[in-house]
């Protein structure tokens, strides 16, 4: 299948710029010029999104947080501010990359390679149907985390971490390791991101249940999963 993207930037000559490197790869690629037309195209469900920050309308990160039910791919950021908070932020809200401006093409495509190499690998994994743990449950095949029935929202990264260690009850991950298996080895990102994603996924598991604990930190290690 050809792969579909969305590159969603105020600045015309980076989309046409974009957009170019990967039709001459044989991309399908979506555009857009402001928040409300990124939302819009979101819909037409890509397997990968290239989300400017600082745009007309909704900005970057207020356009994930929106899309965020509706699609479920890759969403690399672009965007020139290159503080550790932003990039923070970027992740915070759903983002699965952060990568600033100015880049080259070349950079750009190895990271979107590996994306959407990494996105093939977990859909081609054998499925271990349902793994349950007390109230928390985990499907395997839909991607799905719930507990006491109830359904627990999750980036595509955020599920991955999640599928990881439970499939791994006790075992010690280190941050490089879940970085690694989760990013791949080709990325070119931060393994600071790991810490950021786990206390996401800490938060969205405690919200809907305060007493219970799943992820534990083995300080100078890393982390696991509970039995």
């Amino acid at each position: 299948m050809v792969p579909k993207l969305l590159v969603a930037d105020d600045e015309r000559d980076i989309v046409s710029f974009i957009k170019e490197g990967f039709l001459d790869e044989g991309y399908s690629v979506l555009t857009a010029y402001d928040g409300h037309q990124a939302i819009e195209m979101a819909k037409q469900q890509p397997d990968l999104i290239l989300l400017d920050v600082m745009m007309p309308g909704p900005d970057g990160y207020e356009v994930c947080q929106a899309i965020r039910d509706i699609v479920s791919c890759p969403i690399v950021f672009l965007s020139a501010r290159h503080a550790e908070t932003d990039r923070i932020h970027g992740l915070a809200v759903g983002g699965d990359d952060y990568l600033v401006k100015p880049f080259s093409l070349r950079e750009l495509k190895a990271r979107v390679h590996a994306h959407l190499r990494r996105e093939a690998r977990v859909r081609s994994l054998p499925d271990k149907s349902l793994l349950q743990f007390g109230s928390l449950s985990i499907s395997i095949q839909d991607r799905e985390v719930t507990i006491k029935n109830q359904p627990v929202s999750m980036t595509p990264k955020e599920f991955d971490i999640v599928r990881l260690l439970a499939m791994h009850p006790g075992q010690v991950f280190s941050k490089e390791q879940i970085y690694d298996k989760i990013w791949g080895i080709e990325a070119h990102g931060d393994i600071s991101t790991v810490a950021e994603h786990i206390k996401n996924i800490r938060a969205k598991l405690s919200s809907h249940d305060p007493e219970a604990q799943w992820i534990s930190t083995v300080w100078g290690v890393g982390y696991k999963w509970e039995r």
